[in-house]
């Protein structure tokens, strides 16, 4: 057996592993070193067992990460992100559908201070959901735009996905943020003109809000969203003004979330306790995947694997936009099953070589890469997202109605997604004006 037919053997067991629900990390680590084993040799694979992990996890830019996970839980256990959505509830309540579009906001917001998607789906759905159910929202709506506004988290900054991915792929993490904030914005725009559309086509599906609130009411809202503009702005204006790197950030920001925290007295220890506690969990499991995810990387082009493939795909076409929805395809399949960084670690020892094959701009092909993702999040049968929201709603509201609800709003991020493909500049403007 040739050393391509060993890399390609690899990976058709690596993915059996995964269908068979072995955790991701395991089935990367075995496979990559038995692969590695049986190309080169038992002592050189045992000692890519040693130097790899480590010279990876030692990686700088990787302490961020548990850093702005910190921030994100804390944020989250302290509170400090409710008063997005009230704001955004008060000053939108009297919209066609203004409260499922405050939950748009509020999403956004809460994606400024922690990256993750499912921390974002699950706070929103504690307090959006309820709310539209007394104003007789359409659940489907409700609980469709609650997920589907879940998947900003990954796509603005600060994003752990953007943080991976541009360690692994050597492109600067702060342009990766100002693409994927861009997209970000783009994404939340077409969900709220989705939520506009649905409720002007069917207007029982979101009842005007009766209650009219008084311009001193909505100003005091306001009140509510200083402790996060504080924390963002001070976060995201001293990294992009050079102030410090995207490693410092998280630090700086994590120093911030306590400060606000304490002083809004909603800093206890088991708030602190847990927020630190989930941090550190995340960041394992990631680091985990990804040192697997770094060890297979090395396989792959050990074996020669990743050039047969390169082969074979560009052999289908060179055309590089018949080529990006080849990946398209790739990935929205894999998000069916998987999560994000899962898929993302997966696929980018393969993908990536591809990618700089066909001259794509890889800060652009990372942030559609990160949105591919995101949409998987609430893609059945395993949207990540559409099952946070159904632990925390009702037991009466089933999967079938949410799922039926972030149908429409994946038709939206579909088109997001073709917009971003046939226009660059919509990722690239922001990154280029810092070069």
């Amino acid at each position: 057996m040739s050393n391509g037919e060993i890399g390609l053997l690899g990976l058709a067991v690596l993915l059996s592993l995964i269908a068979l629900r072995i955790p991701i990390g395991i089935a990367l680590l075995g496979v990559s070193f038995s692969g590695i084993w049986a190309t080169i040799g038992l002592n050189p694979a045992l000692g890519m067992l040693r130097v790899v992990p480590y010279s990876f996890a030692t990686n700088w830019e990787l302490s961020s990460v548990p850093m702005f996970l910190f921030m994100g839980f804390l944020c989250y256990h302290a509170g400090l992100t409710r008063g997005l959505f009230e704001a955004a509830q008060v000053w939108l309540a009297r919209l066609p559908g203004g409260l499922a579009i405050a939950s748009v906001f509020g999403a956004a917001g809460f994606a400024a201070v922690t990256g993750s998607s499912l921390a974002c789906a699950a706070a929103m759905g504690r307090m959006a959901v309820p709310e539209m159910m007394r104003a007789r929202y359409s659940m489907a709506l409700a609980t469709g735009t609650v997920a589907a506004a879940g998947t900003i988290g990954a796509l603005i900054p600060p994003s752990i996905l953007f943080i991976i991915y541009g360690v692994i792929a050597q492109e600067p993490i702060s342009q990766l943020f100002l693409g994927g904030a861009a997209v970000g914005v783009l994404t939340a725009i077409a969900y709220i003109l989705t939520i506009l559309i649905w409720t002007v086509v069917q207007p029982d599906a979101a009842p005007i809000v009766i209650r009219i609130y008084t311009l001193r009411e909505k100003f005091n809202a306001l009140w509510g969203v200083i402790p996060i503009f504080l924390l963002a702005g001070s976060v995201f204006g001293g990294l992009f003004g050079g102030i410090f790197t995207p490693t410092e950030a998280g630090a700086v920001g994590s120093g911030i979330a306590v400060l606000i925290a304490f002083f809004k007295r909603t800093l206890t220890w088991n708030t602190f306790r847990d927020s630190i506690t989930e941090a550190f969990v995340t960041s394992s499991a990631l680091f985990l995947i990804a040192v697997g995810a770094n060890l297979l990387s090395r396989f792959v082009a050990l074996s020669g694997a990743g050039d047969l493939l390169s082969d074979i795909v560009l052999g289908v076409t060179n055309d590089p936009f018949m080529l990006m929805i080849l990946i398209v395809i790739v990935y929205l399949v894999l998000g069916m099953f998987l999560d994000p960084i899962g898929a993302m670690l997966i696929t980018l020892p393969v993908l990536l070589p591809i990618a700089e094959q066909a001259q794509f701009n890889l800060i652009w092909f990372g942030v559609i890469v990160a949105k591919l993702l995101e949409i998987g999040m609430i893609t059945p049968p395993v949207g990540l997202n559409v099952f946070i929201i159904k632990s925390v709603v009702p037991n009466s509201i089933t999967l079938t109605t949410i799922f039926k609800g972030v149908l429409v709003f994946l038709v939206a991020d579909l088109v997001v997604v073709l917009l971003i493909m046939l226009f660059p500049e919509i990722v690239l403007f922001l990154p280029n004006l810092m070069q």
